[in-house]
């Protein structure tokens, strides 16, 4: 019998939403994107415990591309009966992600959270500094976190950070990771924390920081290729997002392609379960 998760998380990262009637680069509809991706999941009927939105939410930041992206994910997320986790990226502007996000009055300091989900604890930390693009967290940002991990949750912690503390094959990722990774590393060694969950790539990576794993989600907008051909980059259309399980005290992370290849199988779930458990044995 294959086992259930103990709770299902949704990682769905760098979404680029734009104004109504814009394509971002002039080609991509990610507002469809979005769409494409919360229909997937309502028809699922997986259970999620709750959306992890970690940042570039939008693309410039507008007040009408944030209020664009909530008539999207609040009414999805309803009807699933899950929780919304926004988290900041070097594409948000804080004032107009408080204000249209989290209904809060417009400010400039960094927006942190820490919310517990059916025994989870999901922080949030922001890595953005306004004018850049690479990622930092300040002293006073990781003396906090320091002071939420002394107690542990039942479950563990989920830390969202939209940059990765990790290098990337990519070289204009890797110019724009987080700086001082170990300084992060520092307060999370020896913590709760299961899993540090990122974006910002535009490709899926994992790794591990203070020995704690790493998932860098691909991005709903747009992917950037990790074998380009020589002397060049290049980006596609290709849109994923991640499923987070937790079981027990792993926390398992899956990319989930909006695939636009041919379809291989479309079979009952529990014949295929059946027979691939006929063939192992169980």
């Amino acid at each position: 019998m294959t086992p259930a998760p103990d709770l299902t998380f949704v990682q769905i990262t760098d979404t680029h939403i734009m104004p109504e009637g814009e394509l971002m680069h002039g080609s991509v509809d990610t507002a469809a994107h979005l769409r494409a991706a919360l229909e997937m999941l309502e028809g699922s009927g997986t259970p999620v415990a709750a959306l992890l939105l970690t940042g570039d939410l939008t693309d410039d930041g507008s007040p009408g591309a944030y209020r664009r992206l909530r008539e999207l994910v609040e009414p999805a997320a309803r009807r699933i009966g899950t929780e919304v986790v926004y988290a900041m990226g070097n594409h948000d502007e804080r004032a107009a992600f408080r204000a249209g996000l989290l209904g809060e009055e417009p400010a400039t300091d960094a927006c942190d959270s820490v919310r517990v989900i059916g025994g989870m604890r999901v922080v949030s930390l922001d890595s953005t500094e306004p004018g850049k693009h690479d990622g930092h967290l300040s002293d006073a940002q990781l003396e906090w976190l320091t002071g939420v991990l002394a107690t542990p949750a039942p479950l563990g912690t989920l830390l969202l950070c939209h940059h990765p503390p990790l290098p990337s094959p990519v070289p204009p990722v890797n110019l724009l990771r987080l700086r001082g990774p170990e300084r992060l590393a520092e307060a999370i060694a020896g913590s709760d924390v299961r899993l540090v969950v990122t974006g910002h790539a535009h490709h899926a990576a994992c790794g591990s920081l203070a020995g704690v794993p790493v998932w860098v989600g691909p991005a709903l907008a747009y992917g950037v290729a990790g074998f380009p051909p020589q002397g060049r980059l290049r980006a596609g259309a290709d849109a994923a997002f991640s499923r987070i399980d937790v079981f027990g005290g792993q926390a398992v992370a899956t990319a989930v392609p909006l695939s636009r290849a041919a379809e291989v199988y479309d079979v009952p779930a529990a014949d295929r379960i059946r027979m691939i458990e006929n063939v192992v044995g169980v």
